[in-house]
């Protein structure tokens, strides 16, 4: 049994509300909630909402990881016709950035911190955001007495999650949930989740991937645990979860009892051993290649021997022109979102150019790089040009190149090449950096870029710089 789009137009909490109601639907460190139960807590927080003024088509900004509060914020706003933006913690100046494009400047911005994010910003950078902060609301075991008119719609837009362009810039991309619906059914097709499995929020709601295991969930009825953050307490007692590589190979060193039966791997290249040490577990593992912009995974395939991103799953689709990858189907976004306008980023004839490179191995497909100058870290994104961008304003820094290296445990760390008269302890860098970007962006050393990569003029070679430093890291 799963949710089909076409034959149900009620919001999927709703309906398995209905057909299923005392079937698990939520597990956290505090609390089980059945599906009746849990329509109940999201009516709560929609009731809340709407006393706080917000309506169909206001915009709310969660600033968390992955919260149960939240999640609940998340589908309440989907009750009210609401559009849920979601971002990680970050710098006050890069999240002002980021309500200036989700915000015009007479519209209320309504903000939920997690408690996490909250302690990091002061009184006086709070009122620099000029906003409604929302909070939890009191929990009843009554029903409240005042009813708000049901404005979900599959076809309403649901969810903002950012993402970069080369140069670092922000892109907020909005799907509806139709979108993120279809991505559910196709992957789920082959990657088995039924409603009587239980799916562990591991990744950020942040992220697309995070926000994928939401609709996988609602797409089958079955349960979803938000843990607390410590991934061998979080992991026992689910089937399935979303993990890198070397969360898996640290859950199989340490013997730790596991009850998964399926991982869905990302952020690099997943070890074909490590899948079979996994299968002798009872654990089945696939790998997958997507993007923000397709509402997460768009092929997949169990892991063998052979190392490419797997098939194309049902309502995607993908052609190569000159090795870079265009994707179609109906997972991708509506577009991008600026100040409640939509730009929508396909071509004429229904295609998404994703800037990555790749060739076929049968009917899979094999990811060759960027075709521009991000790569993966940790799972996480990462730009060149964003890092550059931050030291190439310390005094004394004329130009910087930022190089990813290969990691065993994070599969790429940047590493800076710097041309300048002196070079600064990495700590001093760091200093530098702590108000500028994320952690995961500081490079993990830094090197003077030597005399003779100056020569060739004023532009430095990219790729010279990083062949010098990586044969220098050889030596």
């Amino acid at each position: 049994m799963a949710f089909c789009v076409d034959n149900i137009a009620k919001a999927p909490w709703k309906y398995w509300a209905q057909t299923s109601p005392f079937s698990i639907a939520l597990k956290t460190s505090t609390e089980v909630l059945n599906w009746q139960h849990l329509s109940k807590r999201i009516d709560q927080y929609t009731h809340y909402l709407n006393d706080l003024g917000v309506t169909r088509g206001d915009v709310l900004t969660l600033v968390g990881k992955n919260q149960v509060e939240t999640l609940l914020f998340y589908l309440a706003s989907k009750q009210l016709g609401a559009l849920a933006a979601l971002t990680m913690e970050q710098p006050l100046d890069k999240l002002q950035g980021k309500l200036a494009t989700l915000y015009r400047p007479d519209q209320t911005r309504f903000i939920w911190f997690s408690q996490e994010c909250a302690s990091t910003f002061s009184e006086h950078d709070i009122q620099k955001l000029k906003a409604t902060l929302l909070s939890p609301p009191v929990v009843s075991q009554q029903e409240s007495d005042s009813l708000t008119e049901d404005s979900y719609h599959h076809d309403r837009l649901a969810s903002v999650v950012f993402t970069s362009g080369s140069t670092g810039e922000p892109k907020a991309v909005v799907h509806t949930h139709r979108q993120h619906l279809a991505s559910a059914e196709g992957l789920l097709q082959e990657f088995i989740f039924t409603q009587q499995d239980a799916w562990l929020l591991s990744l950020p709601l942040y992220h697309v991937s995070g926000l994928a295991i939401v609709y996988r969930w609602l797409y089958v009825g079955a349960t979803l645990k938000v843990g607390s953050g410590k991934l061998v307490d979080d992991i026992q007692g689910v089937s399935h979860a979303s993990l890198v590589a070397t969360q898996l190979k640290r859950l199989l060193d340490d013997d730790a009892h596991l009850s998964l039966t399926h991982v869905l791997l990302g952020g690099s290249h997943v070890d074909h051993e490590l899948a079979l040490r996994a299968t002798g577990q009872g654990i089945e593992t696939w790998l997958g290649y997507g993007m923000t912009e397709a509402a997460s995974t768009v092929t997949a395939k169990r892991i063998d021997s052979t190392s490419n991103a797997g098939h194309v799953l049902k309502h995607r689709k993908i052609k190569l022109v000159d090795q870079r990858i265009f994707i179609g189907g109906k997972t991708l976004a509506a577009g991008y979102f600026h100040q409640g306008h939509v730009t929508p980023f396909l071509d004429e004839k229904g295609w998404f150019d994703s800037k990555d490179l790749g060739e076929w191995q049968g009917d899979e497909l094999k990811i060759i790089g960027r075709a521009d100058n991000q790569f993966i870290s940790g799972g996480e994104n990462i730009h060149c040009e964003e890092i550059e961008a931050a030291l190439n304003q310390i005094d004394g820094v004329v130009q910087s190149i930022v190089v990813p290296v290969e990691d065993a445990e994070f599969g790429h760390r940047p590493v800076a090449v710097i041309q300048t008269n002196g070079l600064r302890s990495k700590s001093e860098y760091d200093q530098h950096l702590q108000s500028k970007l994320e952690k995961f962006k500081w490079p993990v050393e830094y090197h003077v870029m030597p005399e003779t990569l100056l020569e060739g003029g004023i532009k430095i070679s990219r790729k010279a710089v990083k062949e010098w430093l990586l044969s220098s890291l050889q030596h």
